[in-house]
């Protein structure tokens, strides 16, 4: 099964909002990656909006291949209902974070509220995937909530220092993957992936996209957007 990429432009917005300026373009920059390879485009609307906008969010949303990364808030429902973006992933979100600390914690009044968003929201049309710890508690859970997608944080293996916890981290998502397919979810992959570390885990049997962001765009101040995502194509494929 070939594998989708999918790229991550809210660091493009990042670098807007750093000079409260116009530019550059997210939707330019969504077009090239499009053009450049990409099987689709992730955002995530953070609470704060310290990149991406809901006015980003509107324009990527038309174009019909926005992948919308979003906290379980009431907030953010309205926004995924307006807009109907094709697919969301729901995140965990806290204030004051650099990044994404992990996956859902899939238990007691989360679970609930996560299991009642997803529901609405797929009655709407819309996909909706989880991103989830390689746990097989949080996988079994998120198969009983009807859940046919889920990404999986690979920011505990992207952060390993040596080669016995990147070799450990890499069994663990391998058995994750194993679980998935019995589950018969969607697999996606995803946090601090890039152009070294992407491949050993593109070689796990079972993975199906890998949502890829800062990477890309860090390697595109050298090379250029378009080159930046074909090199990341090439590399998975």
């Amino acid at each position: 099964m070939r594998l989708k990429l999918g790229v991550n432009i809210d660091h493009v917005a990042t670098l807007r909002q750093a000079r409260g300026a116009d530019f550059p373009s997210v939707a330019d920059a969504a077009e090239l990656a499009l053009a450049s390879g990409a099987d689709f485009l992730v955002a995530h609307l953070r609470g704060d909006r310290r990149h991406m906008q809901e006015s980003d969010i509107k324009a990527l949303a038309a174009g019909g291949r926005l992948h919308l990364e979003m906290a379980c808030t009431e907030e953010m429902e309205k926004i995924a209902l307006k807009y109907k973006p094709c697919s969301v992933c729901i995140v965990p979100e806290k204030k004051g974070e650099l990044t994404t600390g992990g996956g859902l914690d899939l238990k007691g009044k989360t679970a609930l509220g996560v299991e009642k968003l997803s529901s609405r929201l797929m009655k709407k049309g819309i996909g909706v995937s989880l991103f989830l710890d390689a746990e097989p508690n949080a996988l079994r859970t998120a198969h009983k909530m009807g859940i046919k997608t889920v990404e999986l944080c690979t920011k505990t293996y992207a952060e390993s220092k040596n080669r016995k916890a990147v070799s450990a981290e890499l069994e663990n998502l391998a058995v994750a993957a194993i679980m998935s397919r019995e589950l018969d979810f969607e697999l996606h992959a995803g946090h601090g992936l890039d152009y070294t570390n992407a491949v050993p885990v593109s070689q796990i049997d079972g993975f199906a996209a890998f949502n890829i962001g800062f990477a890309i765009i860090a390697r595109s101040l050298y090379v250029g957007l378009p080159a930046a995502v074909k090199e990341m194509k090439e590399l998975l494929s």
